[in-house]
């Protein structure tokens, strides 16, 4: 404490979007005590000392706590839950900082210096301090060497900032910053129950031992590809200050018998002598599937792990973490207390944490005023972590393509390199499934006004209108089903729904449930729903639902009958998901178990008939609305000649007769007549000889 100031106060975590900035958040109340303002450096005492900008927290912030980054707690030694030192502090303006990297850079890739000064920009920073820039990824650590003049300084836009060309020392004193818990956006409650079985066993133990219980030696982390569980595991082995041992599950196994098992005890016993440590098991189901369905070397690796677990209690400060995404196919005795203690599924991120997934993300990318990522991320419905990187990789492609169109590097990342991305880039948890955002809108379904209005009360209300719901204490209905004769337009308001709706549509065809072997059938209902849940909203359409959802009991095959039944608990489970809709279609709704089709299930029936004529006017508008049209052309004589004439059957005639127009143009240039028009034009006469060739489907 420099002048007697000097408060005591607990460390918390900052929020994600404060990470990387050099800055603590205080109470109003601590920092009226301490007598600085906002914006002002403060020096914060741990195990060592560090500087960083003090701003007001939230009013919820303790009275006694400072919520603090994970550079900023690697540099005063400190970690979440320890109490530091704050006390006013002084930083000149930098004239000049001399920063060394900690790893090998190639400085003829990158202007690493104007990336480095951009990102430190109005940092306070001293020397002996490690710094973290965002956007660099392993490149991105330094160690602060020398500043101009010395002592806390402030970096500006007149400081030079020099890189190094020699590596740091990696004597040098004080922690490697590494991955922390603001690196892991959108998993607040996830992240919080992993830490709970990690950090205390590993810094307390003798908390249990007090309280006469053993701790816990394992958490089993499972959940889509992508949603962050590896990440989650580092910044918890970086942030307790564990040896961390990453084995990757399908390294462990090996060529001939009992290496396998050799390989498992080697990496315990380098676990115990480096202790405290984190084994982290990452696709753990390769190594550990069940038993029955392996042969003799699964059974044997299971057996050993099972032993090396049970084993832990007299290996000391060791913790398990084991993460896959096929948690089923765990061996059931890996999943009982005394082994993986806690379960914790990291599932897709809702729209908030998406938002924060993002803000992680963009920190060291340059982004226009037009950016809003807020509401980027209400748009990425079913983006895990991993996909939302990806996004931000390709908006940023997007720009670069575009600078070096202008000729310039200095280009910010816009909306429209977003929106271009958002096209670009696939959810992977629904990747399986999904049609990601379809671009048919009701304008390009012709007629069926009924159908639309009945699909956007149904469907899109209660996603856009949720509060009028709640305050009439009503809930959505639960299913939809479309019914009427082929072709009459039912997969096309499917899709259309979803794109005015905004959410993801996962589009199942009937038969492509049905499997040959037991259960096989049932499980690939289960999984639709599941995915379904993990990236609501969203709507799950069952196309030609008859073909898995016919009656029971009338002789039908067994398979059939228990896709029913499992069909019809994911439909009573789907009841209490406000932002899971089922969508059906079928040409034949006799044909349907009668069970699916009460209210709470498939409750809103909504018939999709061949068109009347109005409607075939303006489905043959839709159709032909880019086509080079003839004067002569009469839509409504056209309409009244096509009755009986589905949506489809109108589409296969706009096609027939623009085909029939194409080959008369394709006839003469093949004639090379000159004195022949040779523009496309569609007439009367094409129409009319397309509807000779077309037999309609609904006669």
């Amino acid at each position: 404490m420099h002048d007697g100031r000097g408060r005591e106060a607990r460390v918390l975590e900052a929020h994600p979007r404060d990470a990387g900035r050099g800055t603590v958040r205080l109470s109003r109340a601590l920092l009226q005590d301490l007598g600085v303002l906002s914006g002002e450096a403060v020096r914060i005492e741990g195990d060592r000392s560090t500087v960083a900008t003090v701003w007001p927290g939230r009013s919820d912030l303790d009275a006694d706590a400072i919520r603090v980054d994970g550079q900023i707690r690697a540099n005063a030694g400190v970690s979440v839950g320890e109490r530091v030192t704050v006390a006013p502090a002084a930083a000149e303006q930098a004239e000049r900082v001399v920063l060394a990297p900690t790893v090998a850079l190639s400085r003829e890739e990158v202007d690493i210096e104007s990336v480095v000064e951009r990102a430190l920009l109005d940092r306070p920073v001293d020397t002996g301090e490690r710094v973290k820039v965002d956007g660099l990824g392993d490149l991105g650590e330094f160690l602060v060497q020398e500043t101009e003049p010395a002592g806390p300084v402030r970096i500006t836009e007149s400081t030079t900032v020099v890189v190094s060309s020699s590596e740091a020392d990696p004597e040098s004193p004080g922690d490697s910053v590494g991955v922390t818990y603001e690196d892991v956006g959108g998993l607040d409650d996830e992240l919080e129950q992993v830490r709970e079985l990690v950090e205390v066993p590993l810094s307390e133990p003798g908390v249990f031992h007090r309280l006469g219980i053993e701790p816990p030696k394992g958490v089993l982390m499972h959940g889509p590809p992508g949603t962050g569980k590896t990440l989650i595991a580092r910044a918890v082995a970086n942030e307790a200050d564990a040896h961390f041992e990453h084995v990757s599950g399908p390294e462990i196994v090996r060529k001939y018998k009992g290496e396998s098992e050799e390989r498992l005890r080697e990496i315990f016993e380098t676990a115990e002598e480096q202790a405290p440590s984190i084994v982290f098991f990452d696709e753990i189901d390769a190594v550990a599937p069940k038993r029955e369905d392996g042969g003799d070397m699964e059974s044997r690796v299971v057996g050993q792990l099972l032993s090396l677990l049970d084993g832990l209690e007299s290996r000391g400060e060791v913790v398990v973490i084991g993460a896959t995404n096929r948690v089923d196919t765990l061996d059931p005795a890996l999943r009982r207390p005394g082994r993986f203690d806690r379960e914790v599924e990291i599932g897709v991120p809702d729209a908030k944490g998406r938002a924060e997934i993002l803000h992680v993300h963009t920190r060291g990318t340059p982004l226009a005023d037009d950016v809003d990522v807020d509401r980027i991320a209400e748009r990425a419905h079913g983006f895990v972590g991993a996909d939302l990187r990806a996004l931000v990789v390709e908006a940023a492609m997007s720009a670069l393509r575009r600078g070096r169109e202008e000729g310039t590097e200095d280009v910010a990342v816009t909306r429209r390199d977003f929106e271009r991305a958002l096209s670009g880039v696939e959810p992977s948890a629904m990747r399986e499934y999904v049609a990601e955002l379809p671009e048919t809108s009701f304008d390009d379904v012709g007629g069926l006004t009924e159908a639309k209005a009945t699909l956007r009360e149904a469907i899109e209300w209660p996603l856009t209108h949720k509060d009028l719901f709640e305050a009439a204490a009503t809930d959505p209905p639960t299913g939809v089903l479309l019914y009427g004769p082929p072709g009459t337009g039912k997969s096309l308001l499917a899709r259309a729904i979803a794109h005015e709706s905004g959410v993801n549509v996962i589009r199942v065809a009937g038969p492509e449930i049905l499997d040959r072997y037991v259960g096989e059938s049932e499980r690939a209902v289960r999984e639709v729903f599941e995915r379904a849940r993990q990236a609501a909203p969203a709507i799950v359409f069952f196309d030609e639902i008859d073909a898995i959802a016919g009656a029971r009991g009338d002789g039908r095959h067994e398979v059939s009958e228990r896709v029913v039944s499992q069909l019809l608990s994911e439909m009573d489970s789907a009841a209490d998901d406000p932002n899971l809709i089922v969508l059906a279609a079928t040409n034949r709704k006799d044909a349907i178990d009668p069970a699916l089709l009460r209210p709470g299930r498939l409750e809103e029936h909504v018939d999709v008939p061949a068109p009347d004529r109005p409607a075939r006017i303006e489905i043959l508008r839709v159709h032909a609305r880019e086509k080079p049209l003839g004067d002569d052309v009469d839509f409504a004589t056209i309409a009244g000649e096509l009755d009986g004439y589905t949506g489809a059957d109108i589409a296969a005639l706009v096609r027939r007769a623009s085909m029939r127009a194409i080959r008369d143009v394709a006839e003469r240039r093949e004639t090379d007549d000159a004195g022949h028009d040779r523009s496309v034009t569609v007439g009367m006469d094409h129409f009319r000889a397309a509807m000779a060739t077309i037999d309609a489907t609904a006669r």
